[in-house]
């Protein structure tokens, strides 16, 4: 008999991560990208999970690591082309996580018009927090979000500037890919993603819900 697979745990058992880019417009501008249409998507594999307590590591082929805060939606169920309507049934609560990305590798892959998979895709590249259940989110898209590394502010936004909501962005990626119980949608970036080094102290939070506290590291191999 299977043994349960509590959703507080989400990141050991979860299969799929899937991301959405550019899902706020001050984000795309200070990346002098195009305000999407509609939703952008990439995947970063389940070895991206870091729970607090684990490092964020800086992949050996890049130079330029950068921050990205987001609000996490956990799923609580399998769905497939979800109608917005819904889709909010499906959410079994939120996560505050980090879209780790190799900023300089992921130049090149948009020069040459390859994926972005070195750039997002490596391991310990989505660290996350604490697992908070669903009934203590009223609204997800009143929420705050602030990061700051050594201390000092680097980004802070509202959810409620995301371009695409939740339901709609569950809807979307529904039509596209099954979802299943325990994976996790990242829901974008507002503005104020930049650099870490090795060893620099990333300290993330939603106010009044959850906050985490993360160290830069290199891998031993």
């Amino acid at each position: 008999m299977a043994l349960p697979r509590p959703m507080s745990r989400f990141w050991e058992w979860g299969k799929n991560i899937v991301c959405v880019g550019r899902n706020y417009a001050e984000h795309a501008r200070e990346m002098q990208s195009a305000t999407p249409s509609e939703p952008l998507l990439f995947l970063k594999p389940s070895s991206a999970y870091a729970p607090e307590g684990s490092p964020i590591l800086m992949p050996a082929y890049s130079r330029e690591l950068h921050h990205e805060l987001e609000l996490g939606v956990v799923l609580g169920r399998r769905g497939r082309a979800v109608p917005q309507a819904s889709a909010m049934d499906y959410v079994a609560g939120y996560a505050l996580c980090l879209d780790m990305t190799a900023r300089d590798v992921q130049a090149e892959c948009k020069k040459k018009g390859l994926p972005w998979t070195l750039a997002k895709g490596f391991t310990a590249s989505c660290p996350v927090s604490a697992f908070v259940p669903k009934d203590k989110v009223p609204d997800p898209h009143k929420l705050r979000l602030w990061l700051k590394v050594n201390g000092e502010l680097r980004q802070e936004g509202e959810t409620s500037s995301m371009i695409f909501s939740i339901p709609y962005i569950i809807s979307y990626i529904s039509k596209i890919m099954t979802l299943e119980e325990g994976d996790l949608i990242l829901t974008g970036t507002p503005e104020g993603v930049g650099p870490v080094n090795v060893n620099d102290e990333i300290q993330a939070g939603i106010d009044g819900l959850v906050t985490m506290r993360f160290k830069v590291e290199r891998p031993d191999c």
